[in-house]
């Protein structure tokens, strides 16, 4: 275990737990236009690539995956992590993030991260969580955007994407920030 752990958190719309090896028919089924993830490689497509990418997730030191659970339906609709665990400067990234397509757009994504940085910053102390997305990739940035988080920069090839390198968006929020991030993404859940 980590310092952030792995628990189980809930909203009453939206469970996070523990990716499970159990959970790989249901995670290989959520990708219907794999061109909508273009900008994420390695996203399962079928139940051998889910099965291989929990199997990674559970072997990654510095890493916690979570399933993303439609509480209204006890669906699995997603799945999220937080990465780049460091407890010695109480800091973490959140990532590995995607959604049915049915799930985009709702409440699941803010739900989820209300519930992973509410977890980081108000039970673990932490002081800062990273957002880390190509630089080209639009809806995941105006979607880290919309949750509260700064823009600090392009990391310049920092990953290999492909047959080349990936430039990197940083985003980042720290406990500073959390009281208004905490607030909006309050509202975003409530509807308003």
């Amino acid at each position: 275990m980590t310092w952030l752990g792995a628990p189980t958190l809930s909203t009453g719309a939206v469970t996070l737990r523990p990716l499970m090896i159990d959970d790989a028919e249901a995670i290989g089924s959520l990708i219907g236009d794999p061109e909508v993830f273009r900008w994420s490689p390695g996203i399962p497509h079928d139940t051998a690539s889910a099965l291989t990418y929990i199997e990674a997730a559970q072997a990654a030191d510095r890493r916690e995956a979570f399933a993303v659970v439609d509480d209204a339906t006890g669906a699995v609709v997603g799945s999220t992590s937080f990465y780049d665990i460091d407890p010695v400067n109480l800091s973490a990234a959140i990532g590995y993030t995607f959604y049915t397509d049915a799930a985009q757009g709702t409440v699941v994504n803010p739900s989820s991260k209300y519930l992973l940085l509410h977890h980081a910053f108000e039970t673990c102390a932490a002081v800062r969580v990273v957002w880390h997305t190509h630089e080209n990739n639009a809806r995941s940035r105006a979607a880290i955007s919309k949750l509260g988080a700064t823009f600090e920069g392009l990391l310049r090839k920092q990953l290999r994407f492909g047959d080349g390198w990936r430039t990197t968006a940083q985003f980042a929020m720290i406990d500073d920030d959390w009281p208004a991030a905490k607030a909006r993404l309050l509202a975003r859940m409530a509807g308003r």
